[in-house]
């Protein structure tokens, strides 16, 4: 009988070539951050969790859940208005989502900046006629007031589109059968709809989410003091650029990724319905490991009894 050809393994080596390669670039960076002395890093310790940059973060994160919160309540109304029979209802959602996508959003807080410039004052009164109450614009909005405007009016254009990129995935027949029962059309929106639609909504939701609180570093021109004004404040005193950017981008680095895990678990929750068996968490594999290791220790020795001897019993 012929000897069986011999089973050699595929040998890969470009993909040897690659990995020793990137490994090589991260160890000399890796490197380079722990031996350079411009990074100062004793200057990086000092001011990161200093008071200063730990209310600078408190501020970041306010103008990100508020605009985060009004943006996406304007944007599913905005939604729903591009998905309704009206004309008119469709035609103003299209062009505020056309206008606030097209302008930049520092153009936009440096308008809501200046408003006072274009109405002094602000009333409530009968529309073209008589004015009942009214007050100074800038004591009615404010600085702050003023970013969260043009942060929520700038998201809610996004926030619709991602809405509705949800909504029209739903299964039109599920619509029809909740018609066809007679369940009324907010229940079907409320418990039909919505649920499934947030599985499409949340990845690119939480992508926007993101890139708002990156993006609230725009507001640095209306001297609102964010986590990168202050930074900006305390290198322009002490000349410490290179740290000082590096506190801020370690803190942007933690919020991120803070942000990408409660993501991370936003949707795995609503994935339940479409997902019987869904993967473990890092958190339930790493339970599962110790649980494992544990067992192992704890099992009493057993030996081991050969094949032959068995055959040799019988």
């Amino acid at each position: 009988m012929p000897d069986s050809p011999r089973v050699v393994p595929a040998r890969h080596y470009g993909r040897w070539i690659a990995g020793a390669a990137v490994t090589v670039l991260v160890l000399q960076f890796a490197h380079g951050l722990a031996t350079n002395p411009v990074w100062e890093w004793s200057v990086f310790g000092a001011y990161f969790f200093s008071e200063t940059i730990v209310q600078a973060v408190g501020v970041t994160l306010q103008l990100t859940a508020y605009a985060t919160a009004l943006g996406f309540l304007l944007g599913t109304v905005l939604a729903f208005m591009r998905l309704s029979r009206n004309p008119v209802l469709q035609t103003v959602a299209w062009s505020y989502i056309w206008i606030f996508r097209s302008i930049p959003m520092i153009v936009q807080l440096v308008f809501w900046f200046n408003l006072s410039a274009l109405y002094e004052t602000l009333g409530v009164g009968i529309p073209f006629g008589p004015v009942f109450w009214s007050v100074d614009s800038n004591s009615l909005i404010g600085t702050i007031g003023a970013a969260l405007i043009g942060l929520s009016l700038h998201q809610a254009a996004y926030a619709a589109e991602i809405v509705r990129g949800g909504v029209i995935s739903v299964d039109p027949g599920q619509l029809e059968a909740a018609a066809a029962l007679g369940i009324p059309r907010l229940r079907q929106i409320r418990r039909i709809v919505l649920p499934q639609a947030m599985r499409a909504i949340l990845p690119t939701a939480g992508n926007e989410i993101i890139g708002l609180l990156k993006g609230t570093s725009v507001v640095y021109v209306m001297a609102i003091g964010e986590l990168f004004y202050q930074v900006q404040v305390i290198y322009g005193r002490n000349g410490r650029v290179i740290p000082l950017l590096l506190v801020a981008t370690a803190w942007y680095v933690l919020l991120t990724s803070l942000l990408s895990v409660a993501q991370y678990y936003v949707e795995r929750r609503f994935a339940r319905g479409a997902d019987r068996t869904p993967p473990l968490t890092p958190l339930q594999r790493v339970r599962r490991l110790v649980r494992n290791l544990r067992a192992a220790a704890a099992r009493p020795d057993q030996s081991v009894i050969p094949l032959k001897t068995l055959g040799e019993a019988r």
